[in-house]
């Protein structure tokens, strides 16, 4: 059976005290469903995103968002099928029980999704029968060979009884996460799609054993943000024989990065009492949130301050304010130098 190799260091223990103090304001917090819906399809956007995007898929967050609400864009055939494969893994991960014994046919469904209609159907969902390598194909600088094709099965089947275990289970879900997205990652037993594999899996684990139970949460942006740093922290650990402390190191910091994100919003949304009872049951967006609270500092917003205050496009800006005026929170007042003027409507 596998045996991760690591050590609790000071980091990892305050980072792991970070992260679940976190966790419980957000699970404790006093939240309406419409706000909930919102934050957990936000989160679903982020992920398919941002999982995506790090493979090199050139979709935007806002062309992803409009393929989750069922619109077409126009784009590449490739990168809308991996963007609507990985919503569909999102999906089937939503579907599977609670506390779900992690099984082979589990993990090869994953894979099976993710590469649907991109790969050949001998290839998805199966493993590879042949050698590969990672490396920069614009140099053709080899920079990891994974184990051969014949020891996959045993290393997975032995990574998935591992996690299964009690030893693994006697860990925090954030530790079982970032060591199985590792080891996965390391074992490469896919001719393509792994690491979005293994961050879905890393979600699986992490939503269906306790951790995000309100499916808040989008580790894979904090990854993007920085893909050098991502794959630098998955080598060093390759590097160092397999020692992982660095790498959970790193993967612990990113998820108290990216839970804190979620815990600002959320008690935000549960301590403004003037806006739950104004906007409670209309459910906006976290945007639209940003937006509301820099009305009530500033007074009004332009079309071009909204773009820059959410970094988004004049035609997701034009969308978001017309929301806001549909459902009376904003009102237009005036012109100012020829350009409409948005005031809060209370």
């Amino acid at each position: 059976m596998f045996q991760p190799n690591f050590r609790y260091t000071n980091k990892i223990v305050r980072l792991l005290a970070r992260i679940q103090a976190a966790r419980e304001l957000i699970i404790n917090s006093p939240l309406i469903p419409a706000w909930e819906k919102q934050l957990q399809r936000e989160a679903l956007i982020k992920q398919t995103h941002h999982t995506t995007s790090i493979e090199g898929n050139q979709l935007t967050l806002e062309e992803v968002s409009l393929l989750v609400e069922g619109k077409d864009i126009l784009a590449g055939e490739k990168d809308k099928k991996e963007v609507q494969n990985y919503i569909d893994v999102l999906g089937y991960i939503d579907s599977l029980e609670e506390s779900v014994e992690i099984v082979e046919e589990i993990l090869l469904e994953i894979h099976r999704l993710t590469v649907k209609d991109i790969l050949s159907d001998a290839s998805a969902g199966n493993y590879r029968k042949a050698k590969v390598v990672i490396g920069n194909p614009k140099t053709g600088e080899i920079t990891y060979v994974p184990p051969g094709y014949g020891e996959v099965p045993l290393l997975t089947r032995s990574l998935l009884e591992w996690l299964n275990s009690e030893e693994a289970l006697d860990l925090m879900p954030a530790l079982q996460a970032g060591i199985a997205h590792y080891e996965l990652a390391r074992i490469h037993p896919f001719l393509d799609g792994n690491g979005r594999t293994a961050r879905a899996l890393a979600t699986l684990i992490l939503t269906k054993r306790g951790f995000d139970t309100k499916k808040f949460f989008a580790l894979e942006e904090y990854y993007n943000e920085d893909r050098p740093a991502y794959y630098s922290a998955l080598a060093n650990a390759d590097a160092k024989g397999g020692d992982l402390t660095e790498w959970l190191e790193y993967f612990l910091f990113g998820i108290a990065v990216e839970i804190s994100r979620v815990e600002n919003t959320v008690m935000k949304l549960s301590s403004d009492r003037s806006m739950k009872e104004k906007y409670g049951q209309i459910g906006l967006s976290s945007r639209q949130i940003k937006a509301v609270g820099y009305l009530k500092e500033k007074g009004q917003i332009t079309n071009k301050e909204y773009q820059e205050l959410c970094n988004v496009s004049q035609p997701t800006a034009n969308r978001d304010l017309q929301d806001m005026m549909d459902k009376s929170v904003l009102k237009q007042k005036g012109k100012k130098s020829q350009q409409i003027v948005y005031v809060l409507n209370f």
